[in-house]
């Protein structure tokens, strides 16, 4: 007679992190400092094209060669990018799946409706959906420059960003996809605080205002390339 085989093996502790709902919300809340960081990192990287072209540009080369001889050309570059694509497509992932179960969990609607939550609270989801796209046309305006106007010039970065800006759309679509950051970040730096156990009683109005000071020194900060391109101060 042949023995069973046991087949009710026991998930492993990361398909039960992952599976479980505090486990998605550690997710979002690392993947979304990473990428916090990132935007630190970046606005200060963008505000060099006030410096004028060859100081952007000399920027834009350093990023390729940054960990030189030890990185071959680009190799630190393409390691943050992989490392972005990652926290992107998990929070985003998390993101879907909570709502998912939080729907799930409320198929009916409630006898008495809960207080009104504030703007950018019921504005992240579509908030995030907005900067999926953007980051998408993104990367094809001034990285591939598949959809670039006015001719992409490789190597080139700081006629590519006044290219940019100098047209209607690529003005439009750049403003509503910063002001989403913004609400994104204002949001869910505080989610993030309460996920990760910094959030209490005695610091919470403190993590509010350092959400809300980020939050709009982001937005202005990025704002401030296509508003310098738009007065001329770029040019």
């Amino acid at each position: 007679m042949a023995l069973a085989t046991r087949t009710d093996r026991r998930p492993s502790l990361a398909r039960t992190v992952w599976d479980s709902s505090v486990g998605k919300k550690t997710v979002m809340a690392v993947s979304g400092v990473i990428m916090l960081l990132y935007l630190v990192v970046h606005v200060i990287g963008n505000l060099k094209i006030f410096f004028g072209a060859e100081e952007f540009n000399h920027y834009a080369h350093w990023l390729r060669t940054v960990g030189e001889p030890f990185m071959h050309y680009e190799w630190t570059l393409w390691l943050v990018r992989v490392v972005l694509v990652v926290a992107v497509v998990a929070h985003g992932v998390c993101a879907y799946q909570l709502s998912r179960r939080d729907i799930k969990a409320r198929p009916g609607k409630y006898v008495h409706k809960k207080p009104r939550a504030s703007y950018a609270t019921r504005t992240m989801r579509w908030g995030g959906v907005i900067l999926a796209l953007f980051i998408v046309w993104h990367v094809l305006d001034l990285t591939t420059g598949t959809v670039h106007h006015g001719g992409f010039q490789e190597g080139h970065p700081y006629q590519n960003v006044v290219d940019t800006f100098s047209t209607w759309y690529g003005n439009v679509i750049y403003i509503v996809a910063m002001l989403a950051v913004g609400l994104h970040v204002r949001h869910g730096f505080w989610s993030a605080a309460q996920t990760l156990g910094v959030g209490s009683r005695t610091r919470d109005r403190a993590l509010k205002t350092v959400a809300d000071v980020l939050a709009l020194l982001l937005t202005a900060g990025f704002l401030a390339v296509p508003v310098g391109v738009m007065t001329g101060v770029v040019s």
